[in-house]
């Protein structure tokens, strides 16, 4: 605990320094804007003079706002060039309480009004703030002396240095005062760098291999091994996983499950096959909208379709629907601009230049697809068997032989998305008795029921498609055209049904119509009809044959398939406008604005189409000033404990400043240009690094002067990851499966722990191996996350979460000695042990040498070893305690003396440690 108290300390400390802090140099020909000008406005100014409102007709957020603008008073707020003149340098000065800024705050301090003068005097340049500048490649700064740096010879620095990072480190510890650490031990930096890129500790084999290969390239042929391996992939996944808001269920008081696992098997093939960063952005927010989309760029989709949605009884689908797309914008900012934009749904932002408008114009790039907050979560990519699959070649075969190449591509396309279509919500219930959206879900109708369905567009539609279900075999629909007793354009009578796709003819008709829906049912009044879905399409073609592809294809629909969420865009009627919501109010719509990105990054090439594919194409085009730098900070931090810039979620002017702002810079421009957005050699590059390969251990002159690590003069030192502490557990004791992908799984995990009144879903433990897979593989429930992971810190991903916090909690201890799944790798790791020495100390040692790949200090060898010799001297007093420890009657004393031994190890601090 006292250490997540330094850290929490330390942190709130940096935060000052690195965001409010300022340094006033009054010999200093030229005030900096971003460093000390607006740290002083956003403490003091914006919270009235800003995004959020703006007093007195006066903003600091936007330059054109502040400068030579009158305020309420008719006063000019700041006359640039002239301080003396400037309403806004007057109220700061003045001594009459009921004028003087901030309003009823303390005074501004003696040096920040001086900053603030000097700077008005000087012409009140506005600057834009670092991260919406366009980074620019830095010089690599030179390391080493004069001799060395010609290559006479290698000095302290150049044989520290390994490539450009060190360079840019470096050069940061000699203005610091501070110098770099010896390399780590060689079998702590393997474990560093496999739990890093794979998740996983080396195993004993492994650390023997690297310890007796001398060459000069030994450490680069681990890390290549490494990343190659599959569990490369798993790793990194998890990560992306927390992004993505990965979950198994829906969310929200029902929690039911969602069938979205194919999506975190797309994210962990991606980092295994090194899928250019930028294609996997782009497939990920609008692999849909590529030419002829892959099933996995359609699957990829799914990154935004794990939104939560509500299935509860009596909410509004289109409520849920904008919270969904809401959530789409935020998260879309989270990942990749690392910009809080939700208080943008709101009002202007407070902090940063982001207008109210810009919301809602990134919004419209997401208020198209086609999911609409339904229980049947569609649009999913149906997978067929093989016989239905052979039916649909047969199908589109039939129609290119007699048809056009965009007839097959319609037919194929609504096979396997079941779109475009209506959903029974926008049938509108115009009886009130007898219509209803039953439990919020579906259409019902009962007798005399009736709804409409509004301006259809029918040209070229001659066959209309709906599911339905109903326990009744008696009554007739009617679907009416433009009025209750308009012609009849269908006669539907009524059969006992499940869930099934059925066929109609339509008239031939032109333009848009109302359809209304009418059925009569007088034998049984009180019997309802439901209605799932509708469509309107045109048939192939009438020839001879074509009744018998009719009925294949009516077959193809209502066959059995597997399914995947995904994303699909609407067009023509379901195409949807998009408005502002004022105060960011979904009832309360403003005026219509079109898909644009805010104006303070780059502008949107012309040629790019102005819908999720030009947006995703936007953020990596490189043109683009904070993809790439928040992507590589994002991996930074996972490598190193914090980012380069370490509020990764915000790179805004209330985010923190950038340790190595030249270092960021560099690595951006590297990691999109030179490496083509490659993120196997961006991480190799890293892992590569002197800086990286660092000792851990920390001395006093480094607490004193680099307390949290900012300047890199030693190497990390963070707690695992929920995953990675599990399956550590599950590798060093011989369990872990090597099984991928697949469905989720389902782990020890203790009883009543998960409730789910409304679907009676109950957590049933895995057989076999499933359950010793991977934690990535655990089935996640948002309202009932797996416990051990949550005490491990592990996100409920109910949103968007950029990174963990990491704490240090008494719990954590409690779940690694009593959890079932720790419990049992104890056991088997205990077996292991018993055979690798003669003595407990001999076999104390083996166990830790296996987990931490060095030796065990001599006074934690001790303090185990007593704890065995203990516990073996109580089981033999008590042998039934054994065997109910292990569960086994054959157990013997030292066998479950050593087990508790094992447990007790795999608890300590520094096994759950990356060193």
């Amino acid at each position: 605990m006292k250490s997540s108290k330094i850290f929490l300390l330390s942190a709130s400390v940096a935060a000052a320094i690195g965001s409010m802090a300022f340094s006033f140099n009054p010999f200093k020909d030229e005030v900096d804007f971003n460093t000390e000008v607006k740290p002083i406005l956003n403490k003091h100014c914006v919270a009235c003079h800003g995004g959020v409102k703006k007093a007195a007709n006066l903003s600091f957020l936007f330059s054109h706002e502040a400068i030579n603008t009158k305020g309420k008073s008719g006063k000019i707020a700041i006359v640039a060039g002239d301080a003396e003149h400037s309403e806004f340098y007057k109220r700061l000065i003045t001594n009459d309480l009921d004028e003087r800024m901030p309003k009823n705050e303390e005074p501004l301090k003696k040096e920040e009004i001086e900053i603030l003068k000097k700077w008005i005097d000087g012409g009140a340049k506005w600057g834009e703030h670092w991260a919406y500048q366009q980074p620019e490649k830095p010089s690599v700064p030179s390391v080493g002396g004069f001799f060395a740096r010609i290559g006479l010879f290698k000095d302290d620095e150049t044989r520290f240095a390994k490539n450009e990072i060190d360079h840019f480190v470096l050069d940061k510890l000699k203005k610091e005062g501070l110098s770099h650490s010896p390399e780590a031990e060689k079998g702590t930096l393997l474990r560093r760098v496999y739990l890093d890129l794979t998740g996983l500790p080396p195993t004993e084999q492994q650390l023997q291999d690297f310890l007796k290969d001398e060459s000069e390239d030994a450490y680069e042929k681990v890390v290549n091994k490494l990343l190659a391996s599959p569990a490369y992939g798993e790793r990194w996944a998890s990560m992306w996983l927390d992004l993505a808001r990965y979950a198994d269920t829906k969310g929200y008081e029902r929690d039911v499950y969602r069938n979205i696992w194919r999506y975190r098997d797309y994210v962990i093939k991606a980092f295994n096959e090194d899928k250019p960063f930028d294609q996997f952005t782009i497939e990920q927010l609008a692999g849909d909208l590529l030419p002829q989309p892959t099933d996995n760029q359609l699957v990829a989709t799914a990154f935004h379709r794990n939104t939560m949605t509500n299935d509860e009884g009596g909410t509004v689908d289109e409520e849920f629907r904008v919270a969904a797309q809401i959530d789409r914008v935020n998260t879309t900012f989270d990942v990749w601009q690392g910009t809080t934009m939700a208080c943008v749904q709101c009002h202007t932002h407070p902090y940063d230049p982001f207008v109210h408008d810009e919301y809602y114009k990134t919004m419209a790039f997401f208020n198209n697809t086609r999911d609409e907050d339904v229980v049947s979560e569609t649009p999913y990519l149906r997978f067929y068997k093989k016989e239905d699959s052979s039916k649909i070649q047969e199908v589109k075969k039939w129609i290119l032989s007699k048809s056009t190449p965009q007839k097959a591509q319609e037919f194929e396309h609504f096979a396997r998305v079941l779109e475009p279509k209506f959903n029974s919500h926008d049938i509108e219930q115009l009886s009130p008795v007898t219509s209803s959206l039953l439990d919020a879900k579906y259409l019902g109708l009962q007798h005399t029921g009736y709804g409409r369905l509004r301006n259809v567009t029918l040209t070229g539609k001659n066959r209309m498609l709906m599911t339905f279900n109903t326990g009744n075999e008696k009554g007739t629909l009617l679907v009416r055209d433009n009025a209750l007793d308009g012609k009849v354009l269908v006669n539907i009578p009524i059969f006992k049904t499940r869930d099934t796709v059925m066929f109609y003819n339509l008239p031939k008709l032109e333009g848009k119509h109302d359809l209304y829906f009418v059925f009569t049912n007088p034998k049984t009044p009180k019997e309802w009809l439901q209605i799932k879905w509708v469509a309107f399409q045109n048939t192939f073609t009438e020839t001879p044959d074509y009744q018998s592809v009719e009925a294949k294809y009516k077959e193809i629909l209502n066959a059995k398939a597997d399914y995947s969420p995904i994303l699909v865009e609407g067009t023509g009627d379901l195409a949807r406008k998009q408005h502002i919501f004022e105060r960011g109010n979904w009832l309360v719509k403003g005026k219509e604005v079109k898909p644009d990105v805010p104006k303070y990054l780059s502008s949107m090439p012309k040629e790019y189409p102005r819908n999720r594919l030009g947006f995703a194409k936007w953020l990596v085009d490189g043109r683009n000033p904070l993809t790439s730098r928040v992507i590589v900070n994002r991996f930074w931090e996972q490598l190193f404990g914090t980012g380069i810039v370490e509020t990764v979620e915000d790179f805004g002017t209330q985010g923190f400043a950038p340790s190595h702002p030249e270092m960021l810079d560099y690595l951006a421009i590297t990691f999109q240009d030179d490496m083509k957005w490659s993120v196997k050699k961006l991480l190799k590059m890293m892992v590569m690094s002197g800086t990286y390969r660092q000792s851990s251990a920390v001395n006093q002159t480094l607490l004193d002067k680099d307390p949290t690590n900012k300047f890199l003069a030693r190497g990390p030192r963070i707690r695992l990851t929920a995953e990675q502490v599990r399956d550590q557990a599950l590798l060093v004791s011989g369990l872990l499966s090597q099984k991928m992908y697949g469905k989720s799984v389902m782990p020890y995990q203790p009883e009543g722990m998960w409730q789910s009144p409304w679907s009676g879903e109950s957590w049933n433990t895995s057989n076999g191996e499933d359950k010793h897979r991977r934690a990535i593989y655990t089935f996640w429930k948002r309202t009932s996350p797996y416990p051990s992971m949550m005490s491990f810190d592990a996100p409920s991903r109910e949103f968007c979460q950029s990174r963990r916090l990491r704490t240090n909690t008494p719990l954590q201890a409690l779940v690694t000695l009593n959890d079932p799944a720790y419990v049992e790798a104890a056991q088997e790791l205990a077996k292991s042990m018993l055979k690798k020495g003669k003595t407990p100390e001999q076999q104390i040692q083996a166990g830790f040498n296996k987990i931490m790949m060095r030796d065990i200090d001599s006074r934690e060898l001790k303090i185990l070893t007593k704890l065995y010799q203990q516990t073996e001297q109580q089981y033999r007093k008590n042998p039934v305690e054994a065997y109910k420890f292990f569960g086994r009657s054959d157990t013997s004393p030292s066998l479950a003396a050593m087990a508790v031994t094992a447990n007790a190890m795999m608890n300590l601090d520094e096994v759950v440690t990356k060193e």
